[in-house]
Order: C-alpha cells, then structure tokens, then sequence
C-alpha cells in the first residue's frame, strides 16, 4: 500500500497543533537569520504575523565608548598593578 505524500508549496509552512511554523530556507536566509536568535512575533494584521529579531544589549551597546580613552590607558592601568 503506497504512504500518501504531503504536497508543499515552495515558501509555504503548516501551522503545527504547538503553534510551530517553520521558516522557509529562503526567507530565513534572506532576512540574514541565524540559529538560536531570538524573535519577537507581532500581529500586523489578520493573517499576518512580523517576526522581528530581538535587539541584543551586548551586541548595542558594544563599542560605545571607543575613543573616550587613549589607546594606551588600559596598559597604563595595568602597569600600577605590577
């Protein structure tokens, strides 16, 4: 007896009974995604749900004091230790 094949639509996913989707490889790829993010979900409208990735704190505020201090001061602070 031959198993019955699922038909899928490329770029199409199935609502799964735990409110899974999965992300189609091209628009997971096309929105420069990567595994383990995290995604905020927000309806935009009926049918429609935005998956926004959230902002990570680190990544925002890394880097933001560049140029405050010379290029020498953490070796300077370093050196009172010694």
């Amino acid at each position: 007896m031959a198993e019955q094949v699922r038909k899928r639509r490329a770029g199409c996913s199935t609502i799964t009974s735990k409110h899974q989707v999965t992300i189609p490889a091209a628009a997971f790829a096309a929105a420069g995604l990567c595994v383990g993010e995290s995604l905020r979900g927000t309806a935009v409208g009926p049918g429609q749900v935005l998956l926004t990735r959230e902002s990570d704190p680190i990544a925002d505020t890394a880097g933001i004091f560049d140029g405050v201090y010379p290029p020498d001061a953490l070796d300077a602070l370093r050196d009172e230790w010694r």
